[in-house]
């Protein structure tokens, strides 16, 4: 009896133990405690967290970017109404504006109904277990899956496509996949891809593994590019962002320089490096001069 005791004993403790480790009993979250959630995971078992605290960006906030702001904004607004819209994948180059973006849509549209779902890449494979928690709700949701690729040795990709064309289009009409990506096809492509392609009976059939990296990102209906900018439109969004910040000396030659010499430094001119510099300079200009 005594090594009964012991054991239930040392079988409780080991409980507490773990039970700050498991995620909550209820999955479905408090949906009025927030209008964005996180999809986490925890002892294999999945659950949604409020956000309490959201990007404060403003479409208008957004530069250089107007005909993809266009675009996802008619989608997002179809979406919203109930009418037919699409999954979107915003790919290019980092620092662009594609989270900003989605980001910026939920802040506008929030008030209407929009719920942003945001999971990890990794997290995908958990989306039939999500949907059914979605699907019966009044609102419109969009789940943002960010900084999206795939190794060319990672076949998870093909649970993607799956729901892509199934779950999300067929079983959940108020849910769409918005994903961000530096990759056109979401997997890298390789030199060796060409050695694949072999000629039968006259025609020239490329790798399988090709046509179905392509195949994933065609699966998306709004496909829209983001690129490097040049240096007049980089230059503007740097003055719009030190008047945004209350400065205003954006177009002065000496702001002009020192926004130059930082994109060099950085390697890139994007809306991101934009609005670093600017939070710096505004934020240098408006330091009291140094005691002698």
């Amino acid at each position: 009896m005594d090594r009964l005791e012991q054991f239930l004993d040392r079988a409780e403790r080991l409980l507490e133990r773990i039970e700050p480790l498991l995620p909550p009993a209820q999955t479905a979250p408090d949906w009025d405690a927030a209008t964005a959630f996180r999809w986490q995971r925890r002892a294999e078992r999945g659950y949604l967290e409020p956000i309490a605290v959201t990007p404060r960006i403003e479409l208008a906030h957004l530069h250089g970017i107007e005909r993809q702001k266009t675009t996802l904004l008619r989608n997002t607004r179809q979406h919203l109404t109930g009418l037919p819209a699409n999954n979107a994948l915003l790919w290019g180059a980092r620092g662009t504006g594609k989270s900003s973006l989605i980001q910026a849509l939920h802040r506008a549209f929030a008030a209407q109904g929009l719920r942003l779902i945001e999971m990890e890449p990794e997290h995908l494979i958990d989306l039939p277990h999500l949907l059914p928690l979605l699907a019966q709700r009044p609102e419109r949701f969009i789940v943002y899956c960010d900084d999206l690729s795939f190794d060319a040795s990672d076949h998870s990709y093909r649970a993607l496509k799956a729901v892509l064309d199934g779950s999300l289009s067929g079983c959940a009409d108020n849910v769409l996949l918005y994903a961000t990506s530096n990759r056109r096809h979401l997997v890298p492509e390789q030199m060796a891809d060409n050695d694949q392609a072999r000629i039968s009976g006259g025609e020239l059939h490329h790798g399988d593994g090709v046509e179905e990296r392509i195949s994933l990102s065609e699966r998306f209906g709004v496909r829209l590019s983001f690129h490097p900018f040049a240096q007049e439109r980089y230059l503007e969004i740097v003055r719009s962002w030190i008047e945004h910040l209350g400065g205003s000396d954006g177009d002065s030659e000496a702001a002009r320089q020192a926004a130059l010499a930082y994109a060099l430094d950085r390697g890139s001119r994007s809306g991101r490096v934009a609005w670093q510099f600017a939070r710096d300079w505004v934020g240098r200009q408006g330091l009291p001069e140094p005691d002698p």
